[in-house]
């Protein structure tokens, strides 16, 4: 599969992972206590599939390629796109930290802002990064990062770490239909 089919793929599965987010946080700040036991594992699904192993691939492997088919980092959809990571792990620790303190309501304020933040994230990486970067890359060069993407989920993930995101992805749909 391409570089770009398999970040689209993985977009769905955040998108996904965000609506049982905002669930799961509206029912935390109610007061559910099996919400707020979820809300721990579902930040770190969220730290690691959509910032380690999905941003990790775009900032690792996509974007460098992109820069070096002439993409400019600084004053395009790159620069964009990383001030967006960065803002996203802010999100990511402040959910942790409101955790920490048992801050339900600042906890539903973070993953409010990290799930409006990552929508329309998406939204410009699908609509416009990745367009342009199908045109700049072309069809072989982006099959040849799909193996760099394997790699890095091997290495960087681990062994199976990728499917087992996937496999607490579904365990937490079926709490939060």
């Amino acid at each position: 599969m391409d570089a770009i089919s398999i970040l689209k793929h993985e977009h769905e599965a955040i998108l996904f992972g965000l609506g049982i987010l905002d669930r799961a946080a509206a029912r935390a700040s109610t007061g559910d206590a099996a919400a707020r036991a979820d809300l721990p594992e579902l930040v770190r699904f969220l730290s690691g599939f959509a910032d380690t192993c999905h941003h990790g691939k775009e900032e690792g492997i996509l974007f460098p390629a992109l820069e070096a088919a002439g993409m400019p980092r600084e004053g395009g959809p790159l620069g964009v796109m990383l001030e967006e990571h960065r803002l996203g792990r802010s999100f990511i620790r402040d959910m942790g930290g409101a955790l920490g303190s048992g801050d339900y309501a600042a906890f539903a304020r973070a993953a409010s802002g990290y799930s409006a933040l990552l929508r329309a994230h998406i939204e410009k990486e699908d609509g416009i990064l990745f367009p342009a970067g199908a045109e700049a890359l072309g069809r072989s060069r982006l099959e040849a990062l799909g193996g760099d993407f394997d790699r890095f989920e091997e290495t960087v993930m681990g062994p199976g770490e990728h499917e087992r995101l996937h496999s607490l992805l579904e365990e937490f749909a079926g709490r939060y239909r």
